[in-house]
């Protein structure tokens, strides 16, 4: 069995990981290349997010089961 040793930005530790990681948004917002979601690319992933979820009948059924309990 082999086992794959973490290299790069999963190697971090978890605290250097939070410090760096706002730096790539913010470089890419500076560039002027970060995309923006606008209000109808969010529906559209909604909607099909949806469609994926409802799909699963079983996943449905489990929600339906829950109703408007708390979790």
């Amino acid at each position: 069995m082999t086992t794959t040793k973490r290299r790069g930005f999963a190697a971090m530790d978890p605290e250097q990981h939070r410090e760096i990681s706002p730096r790539g948004g913010q470089a890419v917002h500076a560039q002027g290349k970060a995309h923006e979601v606008t209000r109808e690319e969010a529906r559209h992933a909604g909607t099909i997010g949806g469609w994926v979820t409802s799909r699963d009948r079983k996943h449905m059924a489990q929600i339906g089961r829950k109703g408007s309990s708390k979790r």
